[in-house]
């Protein structure tokens, strides 16, 4: 099922020729009104001319997060303010938030991608969309808000928090469709338990989550305890918000929406573009956002562009779900460790909630990691040696799939924080 098949389902050939025109014309828009685009492009002696083929993209400059720190708040759009009818940012956990804007074309287009992606995802204009992402500043509630609008389905425009509430009004609206970050879907499961409501009382039947990585067992673990089916969506204010790219139900990959978004995938060290199936950092540029265009934007996403087609026709361009970033990838005695591989670990093995922290410290010269992570309730009533045993078979999993010692802690039930967004997953007192 599509929402714009035409373009969705573009033959690759026309796909390419309608990314290469609006590329030239995003180069040459933020030549001419972005100071920063047109230094940068003059250090290296480029000119918007210069780009003839979409191989030349190679050619234009990254642009970073710093980038857009350094021409905090606005130095970065390409229409004057009289054209921006809306402004978002991101949460500037560190340091600056980064700014965003967007003319009512933008608005219009995000809000055509979001139906796209709501579509794709498995919602229809039937359906109760139960939006629990954040309103404000944070793109995800008002993304996927106007999205839904946009599809003709019915929305609540709930926001995150009040848990219990949210399991009432779900239960007592019927909502069918659930939108929130994976972590709070579980949390919600969670209280519907506390509660005494099973999800048979209910009418959801998917879920579309996202604003932080996920793993495959996360999903199975939602799937299993909410009974529904879980999609993958992504997205980031600096390009855009939630829809740039979601699963489809073959659940193979995230489709990329290539008549909006152009997608790499490089080599975090060099900038290298890698080929298709090699892991990466993904890099975005957008091709028809007016008030803030960007040029080759380094997300630090892992993930890889994956070959061949999908089954559900759609033609452009695949990732692979999102195993971790580049900035919160923990560099532990010269190991790479991402959450979601620890996430996964614990979710396979069993007998724990899929509430966790990774602590990361320094004794001397060395760095520790310890994982918390809390006992199911039946586990933790049970005898000392029942709670050794999966002590033992966790530190072991993990010690073989991150390839370092790791500390496990079983913690009781409930006293690992809960988040209503995007969950803290580490605690880094090297830092401190």
């Amino acid at each position: 099922m599509y929402w714009n098949q035409k373009y969705e389902c573009l033959p690759l050939e026309k796909l390419q020729e309608l990314q290469l025109e609006r590329l030239k014309a995003t180069v040459e828009r933020v030549f001419y009104n972005v100071p920063h685009y047109r230094r940068a492009f003059q250090e290296i002696g480029l000119e918007p001319g210069d780009i003839q083929s979409l191989e030349d993209l190679a050619k234009l400059p990254f642009t970073t997060k710093d980038d857009l720190r350094e021409n905090y708040p606005f130095g970065m759009f390409a229409v004057p303010m009289s054209e921006v009818v809306r402004l978002h940012s991101s949460s500037g956990t560190t340091g600056k938030p980064t700014v965003v804007g967007y003319t009512r074309r933008d608005i219009d287009v995000w809000a055509e991608l979001m139906a796209r992606a709501l579509v794709c995802g498995g919602a229809t204009r039937n359906d109760i969309i139960h939006n629990a992402y954040g309103y404000g500043l944070f793109t995800g509630g008002l993304g996927i808000h106007y999205g839904a609008e946009r599809l003709g389905a019915s929305v609540i425009p709930i926001s995150g928090g009040n848990t219990r509430r949210q399991v009432m009004i779900m239960k007592d609206f019927g909502s069918t469709v659930l939108t929130c970050t994976p972590s709070y879907a579980l949390h919600i499961a969670e209280v519907m338990e506390e509660m005494g409501v099973s999800p048979e009382e209910l009418k959801l039947r998917c879920g579309i989550f996202g604003a932080e990585p996920w793993s495959e067992n996360m999903r199975k673990e939602i799937e299993r305890r909410l009974k529904i089916s879980a999609v993958d969506i992504y997205g980031l204010s600096e390009v855009i918000g939630p829809g740039v790219a979601i699963e489809c139900q073959e659940k193979n990959g995230l489709h990329i929406f290539g008549d909006h978004f152009l997608a790499e995938v490089i080599d975090p060290a060099t900038g290298e573009v890698l080929p298709p199936g090699q892991m990466g950092e993904l890099v975005l540029t957008s091709l028809t956002k007016e008030a803030f265009p960007v040029i080759r934007y380094r997300t630090r996403d892992i993930t890889a562009i994956l070959p061949g087609e999908c089954p559900c026709g759609r033609t452009g361009v695949r990732i692979a779900r999102i195993t971790g970033r580049t900035d919160d990838m923990l560099i532990i005695r010269g190991v790479n460790v991402f959450p979601s591989q620890v996430e996964s670990v614990l979710l396979q093995i069993g007998g724990t909630e899929p509430h966790y922290q990774l602590i990361v410290d320094r004794e001397g010269s060395l760095d520790t990691l310890e994982v918390q992570v809390e006992v199911s309730e039946s586990l933790f009533s049970d005898k000392v040696r029942g709670l050794e045993e999966l002590e033992r078979r966790l530190r072991l999993e993990l010690e073989s799939t991150l390839g370092i010692s790791v500390k496990v802690t079983l913690v009781e039930p409930k006293t690992i924080a809960r988040s209503e967004g995007k969950a803290k997953r580490v605690i880094d007192r090297r830092k401190l």
